[in-house]
C-alpha cells in the first residue's frame, strides 16, 4: 500500500490543481469565445474572476458585438459593468443603431445607459416614431366659449439630446400651452371648429421640442369639442360681485344716514333744552327789569299784546281755508 503512495499522490495533486484552475477559469465560456472568433486570453478571464466580475456578462455581449461587426473591446464592457451599467442593453442598442445607420458611439450609449434611460428603447424609437396622446386640453376663445382639444403628437428620439433632455411630460405641457395660446387668440370658437389644422400648424411652428429628448414630427388634432360659455359665466359672476358691492355701499350710506340722524336728534334735544332753560330765565329777567325800573308796566302789557297777536296770526295761518268755504249739501238727493 505504501508503495502506491508515490504514484497516487501526484495524480491527486494534478486533479486538485485542475479543479482550482477550472474554478477560476470558465473553460466552457473561453471555448465559446475562441470558437466565435473573439480573442480572449485565459489570464483575462482569471483577472475578471479576481475582480469579482461575471465573465459571462462580458464575453456573451462581446461575442454578439463581434458577430455584428461592432468594434467593441472587453475592457470597455467591463468598465461599463463595474460602473453599474447594463452591458447587454448597450450592445443591443449599438447593434440596432448600426443596422439603422444611426450615429451612436459606445461612449454615448454608455452615458445614456448610466443616466438611467433605456438606450435600446431610445434607438428603437429613433427608428419607429412614437405617438403621444394628450389629455383633454381646455382653452377659451375671445368670444368666451370654451374649446376642448385632444392632440396626437408623433415624436422620435433625438439621441444627441437624450442625455439631459426633457421627457414626455414636458412635450405634453408645451403642446397644451401652444393649444391654449392658439385657441385664445382666435376671435370665435367657430374659427377653431372650421380650421382645426391651424392649431397644429401654429403649435408645430413654435419649436416646442427644443431642449427635449425628442423630435416632434407632426401634431394632429384628434378631437375638438365645445364646452361652457365661460365668458357669460364670468359676466354673471362679475355682475353678482358688483351687486354685492353696491349693496354694501348702500348699507354703508344707510348706516351713515342713521348715525347722522341720531346726531341731529341729539343736537335738537340739546337746543330744546337750551330754549327751555332760556325761557325759564325770561320771567326772572322781567321781574328784575320791573324791580329796577328798566321796564314799565305799560311796556310789559304791550309786550303781552304783541305776543297774543303773533299767536293768533300763527293759528289763523295754520287753518285750511278751502275746508272753511266748502259748500255743504244737507239734503241728499232723492
Amino acid at each position: 500500500m505504501f508503495e502506491l503512495i508515490p504514484v497516487v499522490l501526484p495524480i491527486i495533486v494534478i486533479i486538485v490543481v485542475i479543479m482550482i484552475f477550472l474554478s477560476f477559469v470558465p473553460l466552457g465560456l473561453w471555448i465559446s469565445a475562441i470558437s466565435a472568433g473573439v480573442r480572449v486570453s485565459i489570464f483575462s478571464l482569471i483577472g475578471m474572476r479576481l475582480r469579482r466580475v461575471r465573465a459571462d456578462k462580458i464575453i456573451r455581449p462581446l461575442i454578439k458585438a463581434q458577430k455584428a461587426g461592432m468594434n467593441v473591446h472587453a475592457n470597455q464592457l467591463e468598465s461599463h459593468l463595474l460602473s453599474g451599467g447594463r452591458v447587454d442593453n448597450v450592445v443591443d442598442a449599438l447593434i440596432a443603431a448600426h443596422r439603422a445607420n444611426l450615429d451612436l458611439s459606445f461612449e454615448r450609449a454608455a452615458a445614456i445607459d448610466l443616466a438611467g434611460r433605456n438606450v435600446f428603447e431610445a434607438v428603437r424609437l429613433s427608428v419607429t416614431p412614437k405617438i403621444i396622446e394628450t389629455p383633454w386640453i381646455s382653452a377659451m376663445a375671445i368670444n368666451g366659449i370654451e374649446v376642448k382639444v385632444v392632440a396626437k403628437v408623433t415624436v422620435r428620439t433625438n439621441l444627441a439630446r437624450l442625455v439631459g433632455g426633457a421627457g414626455e411630460e414636458t412635450i405634453i405641457a408645451r403642446i397644451g400651452e401652444g393649444i391654449v395660446t392658439t385657441v385664445g387668440s382666435s376671435e370665435s370658437h367657430k374659427t377653431v371648429l372650421e380650421n382645426p389644422d391651424s392649431i397644429s400648424r401654429t403649435v408645430l411652428a413654435k419649436g416646442l421640442d427644443n431642449g427635449t429628448a425628442f423630435e416632434i414630427l407632426s401634431i394632429d388634432i384628434a378631437d375638438v369639442d365645445i364646452g361652457r360659455n365661460i365668458g357669460a359665466h364670468l359676466q354673471i359672476q362679475q355682475a353678482e360681485a358688483d351687486k354685492q358691492i353696491a349693496q354694501a355701499k348702500a348699507e354703508e350710506r344707510r348706516a351713515a344716514a342713521i348715525a347722522r340722524e341720531q346726531e341731529m336728534k341729539a343736537e335738537v334735544e340739546f337746543m330744546k333744552s337750551k330754549v327751555v332753560e332760556a325761557e325759564a330765565q325770561v320771567p326772572m329777567a322781567l321781574a328784575e327789569a320791573l324791580r329796577e325800573g328798566n321796564l314799565g308796566v305799560m311796556d310789559y302789557y304791550n309786550m303781552k299784546n304783541i305776543q297774543s297777536d303773533t299767536s293768533m296770526k300763527n293759528n289763523i295761518g295754520s287753518l285750511d281755508i278751502t275746508k272753511m268755504f266748502k259748500p255743504q249739501n244737507d239734503s241728499p238727493e232723492k
